[in-house]
């Protein structure tokens, strides 16, 4: 059932509510938070259609925000507040009321909202577009326990990280974080099979993916090993590589469904690691209004600790261009003269040549281990790259 309701007021609107449960006959009132959706009008469809979908595993009240802008100068002083009351089957499981703001009432859009949220419930603000720089002390992220973003649909996700780190408080979190679940649980149980010591890690993906630099720099923090980035074609993450003493372990997905995990000592596995949609993410980030301590720790982190971004045929060509060094060659000592014999610095000469070449071989084999570790000539070495402290205990 749609109510709409023209030039309205938020005491209009609960009774608009009200008139409408009593209508389909649901006059109780089951949801168990309030959802805000903030959004704009290109998106609005899209948020809307995910908060539904969600509100189907977190019955709620969600009311969507939409900020319209005026194009006249005289426009922008009429304050008006249009709304559209959704209950039943329109509204997924719970009641959905879409808000849209013209004038200067848009620039008070927390006095709006207030009036309609659930009493005695948790408030949950989506930005699923433009969220602001620090959203704890955005006026409605101020209304919230739950502050969620998205920094895929920034338009530099990277820089986007750097801000969320700066501005960090309790109760904030990322979809892009909660697109790499699967991955991070898969790689935990990974580890848990094998004993080896984690020497390094390389997360591949989309360039500018936030979910590659997340995953990196949760591995990074959790395993205190320095991780490099590679940029692949994707869809979204492709590959997850550990080096360990034992072996590697693989972690890799090319059509953003199925992956195959490769383990030391054991044969390859196929395993479900489906992309999933924004209503799914959106819904485990409903689960838990506690504050995320792994993904502060992980955002705090810092994404410029990490090893340099390098596409493959980068790497094949740095690779190709690193010259080869010159390998011991095993060498034959001079015949001192028949007529003179042989003085003692000329003895130890001799000697120390024979030396030489008898560690030719060892020497070579070194050279030979260090040559294919420089596979990746631009990769920053642990020394050049910044200390990462081990925690304690």
């Amino acid at each position: 059932m749609k109510i709409d309701l023209t030039d309205t007021t938020a005491s209009k609107i609960n009774k608009g509510l009200v008139k409408a449960r009593r209508a389909i006959g649901t006059p109780a009132v089951g949801m168990v938070l309030t959802l805000v959706v903030v959004t704009d009008e290109e998106n609005a469809y899209d948020a809307l259609k995910a908060a539904n979908d969600a509100s189907r595993e977190h019955p709620s009240r969600t009311l969507v925000v939409i900020k319209r802008v005026s194009r006249s100068s005289r426009s922008r002083t009429e304050s008006r507040l249009d709304a559209e009351v959704r209950v039943g089957t329109d509204a997924g499981s719970g009641e959905t009321v879409v808000l849209r703001l013209y004038g200067e009432v848009s620039d008070h859009a927390q006095s709006v909202v207030l009036p309609l949220l659930l009493p005695d419930a948790p408030v949950v603000v989506w930005w699923s577009v433009d969220a602001p720089r620090d959203t704890a002390n955005d006026p409605l992220g101020a209304l919230s326990q739950r502050r969620v973003t998205d920094s895929y649909a920034a338009e530099k996700p990277v820089d986007e990280l750097r801000s969320r780190a700066e501005s960090y408080e309790p109760g904030d979190t990322d979809l892009a974080w909660a697109r790499i679940t699967p991955w991070r649980s898969m790689l935990a149980a990974a580890l848990d099979q094998v004993s080896s010591e984690i020497v390094s890690a390389e997360v591949a993906g989309e360039e500018s993916n936030p979910s590659v630099e997340l995953l990196a720099m949760w591995l990074a923090d959790r395993l205190h090993v320095h991780v490099r980035r590679a940029v692949s074609a994707g869809p979204g993450l492709t590959q997850v590589r550990l080096e360990t003493t034992g072996g590697p372990i693989t972690l890799h997905r090319s059509d953003g469904a199925m992956a195959t995990l490769a383990l030391p000592g054991q044969p390859d596995r196929a395993v479900a690691l489906k992309r999933r949609e924004t209503s799914e993410l959106l819904a485990e980030e409903l689960r838990r209004l506690d504050p995320d301590d792994t993904y502060a720790s992980t955002l705090r982190f810092g994404v410029d600790r990490l090893g340099g971004i390098q596409s493959a045929a980068e790497r094949a060509e740095a690779a190709a261009d690193q010259p080869v060094p010159a390998l011991p060659v095993r060498g034959v000592p001079e015949a001192a003269p028949a007529s003179t014999s042989p003085s003692p610095s000329a003895s130890a000469s001799a000697s120390a040549s024979a030396s030489a070449a008898t560690s030719a071989p060892a020497s070579a084999s070194a050279a030979a281990s260090a040559s294919s570790d420089q596979g990746d000539a631009d990769r920053p070495t642990p020394a050049k790259m910044p200390p990462v402290k081990k925690q304690e205990g």
